[in-house]
């Protein structure tokens, strides 16, 4: 495994352009990478002070404040690592189809949002599945089984689309692509996906979610999209209803 971290090739990373271009490294390299985030340094009084009362203990001390907690000892996790390691997951037959379906849905969705892709330089390919899969083998290896469940494959899709979502949520802010309008094409993209006028709200909230939306955003969306008729939402809240033209 590589861990590789890389600050903006001008001092600041510039939201309007891709991650290649802000790194000054070829798409081509950083498509080997299975997860990708971007980590900025955006003012907040709290977080800023915080860290300011961090370094100067560290200066006045020669040594980390006090943590409140026992942290696991170095001896202890090079054993479980060391054990982890024995292990090689194997995909199940059951989880074949559900593994395949997912990767087809990417693909769908990137083609109902052309243009997206390109502007934050992510695409999905037969590198992506294989990164799913990595991902998921290695999450089976730290519970120490020896295949990989179907919960292994719903963290390993949702750390995917965190990953894209860190990169395209300051894209989105560049474009002025609010939350609402945001969660909207998501829902309107299930719908259109899955040929359907009615959409689950449990099949929504989750794919809101790993897209870095909170579940009040989606509440508001739902209402101020219901006001405006172009969907109906149920009583009890669990099925979004395209109102048809």
């Amino acid at each position: 495994s590589i861990l590789a971290a890389a600050n903006p090739a001008y001092g600041r990373y510039n939201p309007r352009r891709s991650p290649s271009e802000n790194i000054n490294l070829p798409a081509a390299l950083l498509s080997r990478f299975d997860l990708m985030f971007v980590l900025l340094d955006k003012h907040d009084s709290a977080n800023d002070l915080e860290l300011a009362k961090h370094i100067l203990y560290v200066h006045q001390h020669s040594q980390h404040p006090p943590l409140g907690f026992e942290p696991v000892s170095p001896a202890f996790l090079r054993s479980y690592v060391a054990k982890a390691r024995q292990y090689t997951p194997f995909i199940p037959r059951e989880l074949t189809d559900y593994v395949v379906g997912m990767y087809v849905n990417l693909r769908q969705q990137e083609q109902m949002a052309p243009g997206q892709e390109s502007d934050t330089g992510t695409y999905t390919t037969a590198r992506t599945l294989l990164g799913i899969l990595r991902l998921s083998q290695a999450l089976a290896r730290l519970r120490l089984a020896t295949s990989v469940s179907r919960g292994d494959v719903d963290e390993a899709m949702r750390l995917m689309h965190m990953s894209k979502a860190s990169l395209d949520t300051e894209h989105q802010r560049a474009r002025g692509l609010d939350p609402t309008s945001a969660i909207y094409t998501v829902i309107r993209d299930y719908a259109q996906m899955n040929k359907v006028q009615t959409v689950p709200y449990d099949e929504i909230v989750p794919r809101i979610l790993a897209k870095g939306y909170t579940q009040p955003q989606l509440d508001s969306c739902l209402t101020e999209y219901e006001d405006l008729n172009i969907w109906q939402v149920s009583a009890d809240r669990r099925l979004i209803l395209f109102v048809s033209e």
